[in-house]
């Protein structure tokens, strides 16, 4: 895509130039006849050297404009074209395709002493940095400009809308600026010979009659709009006259552009389009027919859409086409289908690059030999399964063939290359295939990129890959591989930029390999059978992961000066050993180091300090000892420090929380660490795990927690712990995830993919003492809290039901006494409980998680009862007994009564009901006082229920 664009850059100059040279032949460039003798105009040339003091020129690129004697003649000047006739200059380019290559100017500003040069036609000043200065409104004085090139300069302020003003120019390229939003094109239709117009990354949200002020453009061929927040067009608004008919190439990629009305607008430019990029939008449901009627279309873009296609039809109509992509949208169905209507007719012919990736297309592979000019098919992450045809071998002009997360399964021999003479980019990765090659096939190509990860292909190593003299990228995963390394595969690998062997179990050893990269490669090879010292040569790679294989010897290939370039190293689960070699200094780009679950001993050397860009330091499971360097401290970008099951000892630094605020995993378990907690440990208001377990710590814990600002919020917007990193010398930017392993629910756990999603705090195994402070219940993220196994005292605060997000809560073999709290039985993500030998009492509330846990997590608490214990609290069995008991004399109570017991009953009721209310009736002071009684009691129930009444409301 750019380098088209700077192919039409280029084509669009060299015309102007000749329509000037037949003018008159005007121009002149800094390339003369040295035969004529010339002189550029004074005040010109004071305005160019202006100029240049407004630019930082580090690498002296215009050192030919200069004041001196043989260097007067500005039109010499490199980048400066003048007129053979008047001497005038009419042109200024210092683009870095005239300067030539990467090395760039800076400005500080453009010199308003540019107005001097009137006769200006050429201006091109293309990735100048000139670091948010304004637009210079003279240019807008400029009115012989027909060619204006300020693309990414960084000019900032205003748009600059005076370029109206420039009524000549045929070529305006004002893209990758720091604009502020622009209120209207109103000034675009001024430019009425404008051919081509890039305002990308403008934002034009504000400006929803753009297509209007496009269609006012009669002579415009090229329209480049990318990233500018557009809108689609509003149709009522719309008018074609003096609209181009000429309209050759729109690219709206990266847009807002949701509506059929953008199909409608490009629909008036039917017979013209040759190039059309509607690529990331939110274009949505089927594709419109009229595209049918683009006769002239050579290129179409609707990739990153949510499009479908249900009747491809209309493509087929596409005589000319040869470049169609249709990746990432909502394409179903069967895929032979889809290729049988889509290229039923002409189109087959013309067709050059297929990209239907990222869809839902199922089904088998058709035979695609009828697509005979097809150089490129695309139909990766899709729903594929079946076999690949043989027949693809027959399509000759194949370059690339991405098939990778497939369901693809099968054979694949050397009939599937037989003619593929040209193919250079393979990639069959992620799906079910077999590779079955004899071991002398010589295949008929050269590639660059062999992506074939989880294709078995072993379990020798592949003899053929010894032919592939030109390869870049090689991954070969996940391939079965069991051999023993080849002696000529490190050869074949000088100019290779990432190769990748991992999970196979290849064996063998570096032995005494001298190599030379020319490309600072990544180089995976972990989870394999090397053996052997590490040999120097791996240090000038960028990325190094040798993990999970059997090198040892010492690690240092590191003291290599080469190693400058080394921004990721991961040697952990090796049997490396010695000490950490104190040449640190020079590795200033190393942003991840891992040395866990080796035999490294020593101290950790003090230079560590000097790795300023670290981000990831992990020394778990080796032998070091002594205490943490304080120069770590200057490691200030860290955010996760493991040097977990060592030696270690000494206070925990307080410098930890004062100068490493980026920490989100600190973990120093399984050391000798003593002192108490230091206060400072709360500034890490970033941290997520926080494991200080198995040490000699003491003291309290802080009661400062409730600054751990993210364990005091619920959840995590990423899944996972990424760095993304840059090594700026060599123009590389890579990208790595955390994992951590820990004790988790009584076993060791490792989490990658979802370690964005753990918050936890472990400082079990140690000797702190006190209470636990209620402060912890602030922490409301937490899902997982570890105080086991010290001395702690106390009550279990009422507030720990705030803590909803624990999956796992161990307070085992402390002195902590008291009852549950009833809060506990509310937290319904429990799922890991653990309070046994304590001095815990009283009943186990009731609720759905606390009885469900083994009576084990509650045992060792003796005065502790209730469910699932089988020990029954008092209350319970009292009223057990005595259902018991009315139970066992039932039958006792039962032989009393017979016929004679409710006669005896009845008469005694009868004679003791009539008693009382014979008395009443027949004795009037006995009635008196019983009324009297009745009342007395009525006014002292209703007294007593007030008091208690207004007793309730006070308290």
């Amino acid at each position: 895509m750019q380098g088209h664009r700077r192919c039409l850059k280029l084509f669009l100059a060299f015309a102007l130039l000749l329509l000037q040279y037949a003018k008159g032949g005007e121009v002149d460039h800094s390339q003369k006849d040295t035969n004529v003798t010339r002189r550029c105009k004074e005040r010109e040339r004071q305005a160019l050297l202006a100029f240049k003091r407004g630019l930082v020129d580090d690498h002296n690129l215009l050192s030919s404009w200069s004041s001196e004697a043989q260097k007067q003649d500005c039109c010499r000047w490199i980048g400066v074209s003048c007129s053979n006739q008047t001497g005038h200059v009419v042109g200024l380019d210092l683009s870095i395709d005239v300067l030539g290559g990467f090395d760039i100017l800076r400005g500080m500003m453009i010199s308003p002493k540019l107005i001097e040069l009137q006769h200006l036609q050429h201006l091109d000043l293309n990735e100048i940095n000139f670091t948010g200065s304004q637009f210079p409104n003279f240019i807008g004085s400029l009115t012989n400009l027909r060619y204006l090139d300020l693309s990414s300069t960084n000019l900032g302020g205003k748009f600059p809308s005076q370029v109206g003003n420039l009524t000549n120019l045929v070529y305006l390229d004002l893209r990758g600026n720091d604009f502020t939003n622009v209120e209207n094109l109103d000034w675009l239709p001024l430019l009425s010979s404008l051919r081509y117009l890039d305002l990308s990354f403008t934002n034009l949200s504000n400006v929803f009659n753009w297509p209007e002020a496009i269609n006012k453009l009669p002579e415009l061929t090229n329209l480049t709009l990318w990233a500018c927040d557009l809108h689609s067009p509003i149709l009522s608004t719309l008018s074609y006259i003096n609209s181009s008919k000429s309209l050759a190439s729109v690219d709206l990629y990266s847009n807002r552009l949701n509506t059929s009305s953008i199909f409608v607008w490009l629909s008036n430019y039917n017979t013209s389009l040759v190039h059309l990029d509607l690529s990331w939008n939110l274009l949505a449901g089927s594709i419109p027919d009229f595209f049918g009627n683009m006769s002239s279309l050579v290129q179409l873009d609707l990739s990153f859409n949510q499009l479908e296609v249900r009747d491809p039809h209309s493509f087929a109509r596409l005589c000319s086409l040869q470049e169609l992509y249709l990746s990432s949208n909502n394409l179903s169905g069967q895929l032979s289908k889809f290729v049988q209507i889509l290229f039923s007719t002409c189109a087959q012919n013309s067709l050059e690059i297929l990209d239907l990736s990222g869809n839902d297309l199922a089904g088998s592979l058709p035979d695609l030999t009828h697509l005979s000019s097809l150089v490129s098919l695309t139909i990766s992450y899709n729903q594929l399964s079946g076999g690949i045809p043989e027949s693809i071998g027959l399509m000759s002009k194949l370059q690339t063939i991405e098939f990778n997360m497939n369901s693809l399964e099968g054979v694949i021999s050397e009939a599937h290359f037989s003619n593929l003479s040209k193919l250079q980019y393979l990639d069959l990765s992620s799906n079910l295939l077999v590779l079955d090659f004899h071991a002398d096939w010589i295949p008929p190509f050269q590639l660059d990129i062999i992506n074939l990860r989880s294709c078995k292909m072993g379990p020798d190593f592949p003899k053929w890959l010894e032919t592939q003299k030109k390869f870049s990228t090689l991954d070969i995963s996940d391939a079965g591989i069991s051999d023993i390394f080849p002696s000529w595969f490190w050869s074949l690998c000088r100019n290779v930029i990432l190769v990748n062997l991992t999970s196979n179990q290849i064996r063998g050893t570096f032995a005494n390999l001298t190599l030379e990269f020319s490309q600072f490669p990544t180089l995976h090879l972990s989870s394999n059978k090397l053996e052997g010292p590490i040999p120097s040569f791996l240090s000038t790679a960028s990325y190094l992961d040798l993990s999970y294989n059997k090198l040892s010897g010492s690690i240092s290939f590191l003291c290599s000066s080469a190693a400058i370039y080394l921004g990721f190293l991961d040697l952990s689960s090796n049997n490396v050993s010695g000490q950490v070699p104190d040449c640190l200094t020079h590795l200033e780009n190393l942003v991840m180091l891992d040395l866990s679950y080796n035999a490294l001993s020593g101290k950790i050397p003090a230079t560590i300090g000097s790795v300023f860009r670290i981000e990831t330091l992990k020394l778990r499971s080796n032998r070091f000892v002594g205490q943490l360097p304080s120069s770590l401290k200057n490691c200030t970008s860290l955010v996760a420090l493991d040097v977990g099951d060592n030696k270690l000892s000494g206070p925990i630094p307080e410098w930890l929380g004062v100068s490493l605020k980026k920490l989100v995993i600190l973990m120093l378990s399984s050391n000798h660490f003593n002192g108490s907690l230091p206060s400072q440990l709360c500034h890490l208001t970033h941290i997520q795990i926080l494991d200080f377990s198995m040490n000699i710590i003491s003291g309290s814990i802080p009661k400062c927690l409730t600054n751990l600002t993210t364990l005091a919020q619920k959840g995590n917007s990423s899944l996972n712990i990424s760095h993304s990193y840059e090594i700026s010398t060599i123009n590389l930017v890579d990208f790595y995830d955390d994992d951590a392993t820990f004790m988790w629910k009584g076993g060791m756990q490792t989490y990658k993919s979802t370690l964005g999603l753990v918050k936890r705090i472990d400082l079990s195994s140690n000797k702190l003492t006190g209470e636990i402070p209620s402060e912890i219940t602030h922490l409301v993220g937490l899902v997982s809290l570890n105080l086991s196994r010290n001395q702690l005292t106390g009550q279990i605060t009422p507030k720990i039901g705030n803590l909803q997000s624990l999956d796992s809560l161990d307070l085992s073999r402390n002195h902590i006494d008291g009852r549950i709290p009833t809060s506990l039985a509310r937290i319904d993500r429990l799922g890991f409980l653990d309070l046994s030998y304590n001095n815990l009492s009283g009943k186990i509330p009731v609720g759905t998680q606390l009885q469900g846990f083994d009576p084990s997590f509650y045992a060792g608490n003796l005065q502790l009862c209730g469910p699932p214990l089988k020990k029954m609290c008092a209350d319970e069995v009292e009223k057990g007994q005595s259902e018991q008991t009315d139970f066992i004399n039932q039958e006792d109570k039962d032989e009393l009564i017979t016929p004679g017991f409710y006669i005896s009953m009845g008469l005694g009721f009868a004679a003791g009901f009539w008693g009382v209310c014979c008395s009443l009736i027949f004795s009037r002071s006995w009635r008196y006082t019983y009324l009297k009684f009745l009342n007395g009691l009525n006014d002292w129930l209703f007294v007593r229920i007030a008091l208690l009444k207004r007793q309730l409301r006070d308290a």
